[in-house]
């Protein structure tokens, strides 16, 4: 890993990474906040963010001030980019498909096969390295994110059991399949047979994988997106078939940005640093 960036923040240090990565055949960069405890050699809990279309690991390091929180639970926060970039990478010119919105997950349609390979990447490639690379606990790793991430942080844990141990996310893309953003992104990247859509589907794997413990969602009810693109009734209903704890706090006047993320990420973090401990 190149060290590109280090800024002192709440005790810890703020730093962002850049490295050759085998999954995605690209120079992938990402962000790691340490806090104190990490810095004196100390293992800690790690929390991964996935962020949403259209963003970096910039946006939620510089808009949702997860050092704050990370540092007052002397946790470590993960914050990967959203898709593998640079020259010779497949994009689209709108902003709901290509890059900065891999879905996270394998894409096996040409031409986003070569690079898109974002499961692989933060399932395999990325907690490996950390691991090897920062005192981090791989016995105590969370996930979250935000929309598209929020997506992808269901659908990774659930798809990926044992490897995440706490789970939450902010105003997440819960039933895609059903979803225009959704739908145009899988028909791209994995073709027209919605059985494989079903399995990056959090509805879906819901039903079919369940998830060893409870869960964490919040969203606005201002948020623009709520009806026709994230449904998170579809996945309430989904937890409540498969007997899965989930908490859904509603919140009026609350909208999809930061603003929303912000005023909750710290319930978010310690709802994680508690089922990390």
């Amino acid at each position: 890993m190149e060290l590109i960036q280090s800024m002192k923040s709440f005790g810890g240090e703020q730093r962002v990474y850049r490295h050759k990565s085998s999954a995605t055949g690209t120079d992938m960069e990402f962000a790691v906040f340490l806090p104190r405890e990490a810095l004196d050699g100390f293992v800690c809990p790690t929390l991964f963010y996935l962020s949403g279309l259209t963003c970096t690991w910039e946006n939620v390091t510089t808009k949702g001030c997860p050092q704050m929180h990370a540092a007052k639970h002397g946790m470590i926060f993960v914050a990967p980019d959203t898709s593998p970039r640079g020259e010779g990478v497949a994009n689209d010119p709108s902003y709901d498909l290509g890059q900065a919105a891999s879905f996270y997950l394998n894409a096996t349609k040409d031409p986003w096969a070569k690079h898109f390979q974002m499961e692989t990447y933060l399932t395999k490639e990325l907690p490996d390295l950390l691991v090897d690379a920062l005192p981090i606990d791989e016995d105590a790793l969370g996930i979250t994110g935000h929309s598209m991430g929020g997506h992808g942080a269901l659908t990774l844990a659930m798809r990926h059991p044992g490897l995440f141990h706490s789970l939450s996310a902010f105003a997440p893309i819960t039933n895609p399949v059903d979803c225009p953003w959704g739908q145009k992104a899988f028909e791209a990247y994995l073709g027209s047979d919605e059985k494989k859509w079903a399995m990056h589907d959090a509805c879906a794997l819901m039903r079919d994988k369940g998830w060893d413990g409870d869960i964490l969602i919040d969203q606005g009810l201002a948020d623009t997106f709520l009806e026709n693109q994230l449904k998170p009734w579809a996945f309430e209903a989904a937890c409540r078939a498969a007997d899965v704890d989930l908490t859904l706090r509603l919140h009026g006047g609350y909208d999809h940005s930061y603003y929303f993320i912000s005023s909750f990420l710290a319930d978010h973090m310690a709802w994680h640093a508690e089922r990390l401990e």
